[in-house]
């Protein structure tokens, strides 16, 4: 069987063999397939369905096609379009809501180890650019559901809007102000609005530095623990903790709808 190397994959990479997508397993594989199986049972088609595991132990997803970010600089144009974060926004309302009182298997497990509870919802946890399958100017859906797990609504709206706002600070080091302040305070309530976030949206400037200084801790503990990609985004966990921080300077204007 011939293997075709995936592009991206940061944690764990993936191949593709006779259209279908293998990737090493993990101790929580089982329960985020179980979280895909659910997905799937309720008809959402905007994520790979599960199909179990080879002979190698790698688990085997369905293969979402369209056209990824990969290793492309610059990023293309539809990262940048209103009409792409519209679709985000319900793309995540939707996952959201199918999973909110998701009823997990027995042992569950998941990557950050936090168990299912009353008021969560499973969270892809990763829904950014670099994770997003596009066909033209439609978002086919995301892949790379390693580390979906438990979390209330805005934990998982939080590292989205990082991304794709951005909210995440300029990595050149410079101040956003005026127009570039502005724009990205539009494109916030853009994708809240899209998502329908009924909240107070206090909530989530709450959440967006708690989430980026998580994010960065996390790398940091697998980059100690000797784990090379995480080494690899060291860059990445200076650039959070930086954005958490700016994020965090924001005139409570910017929240206001």
């Amino acid at each position: 069987m011939r293997e075709e190397v995936l592009p991206g994959g940061n944690t764990t990479g993936a191949v593709l063999i006779d259209g279908l997508v293998h990737k090493r397993a993990s101790p929580w594989t089982a329960t985020v397939h179980a979280v895909l199986r659910h997905l799937e049972d309720a008809g959402f088609d905007a994520a790979p369905r599960a199909l179990g595991f080879d002979e190698q132990g790698r688990e085997i997803l369905t293969y979402l096609p369209g056209e990824t970010i990969g290793g492309r600089e610059p990023w293309p144009g539809w990262v940048s379009a209103d009409s792409m974060l519209v679709q985000v926004g319900r793309w995540l309302r939707r996952v959201h809501d199918l999973t909110a009182g998701f009823p997990p298997p027995q042992g569950e497990c998941w990557f950050a180890g936090r168990p299912m509870g009353p008021g969560l919802v499973v969270g892809h946890q990763d829904a950014s650019p670099l994770n997003a399958v596009v066909d033209g100017d439609r978002l086919v859906g995301f892949c790379d559901w390693d580390t979906a797990g438990p979390s209330s609504r805005e934990w998982d709206l939080a590292f989205s809007a990082l991304t794709w706002v951005p909210l995440a600070s300029p990595r050149d080091g410079s101040l956003l102000r005026g127009d570039d302040l502005r724009e990205r305070a539009r494109r916030l309530h853009l994708l809240l609005d899209a998502y329908g976030y009924e909240g107070n949206r206090g909530d989530v400037a709450a959440a967006v530095p708690q989430r980026a200084r998580r994010q960065a801790e996390v790398i940091r503990h697998l980059a100690r623990a000797g784990d090379a990609p995480a080494t690899a985004l060291l860059p990445i966990a200076e650039l959070l903790d930086r954005s958490a921080i700016d994020v965090e300077a924001l005139p409570a204007s910017f929240w206001t709808h």
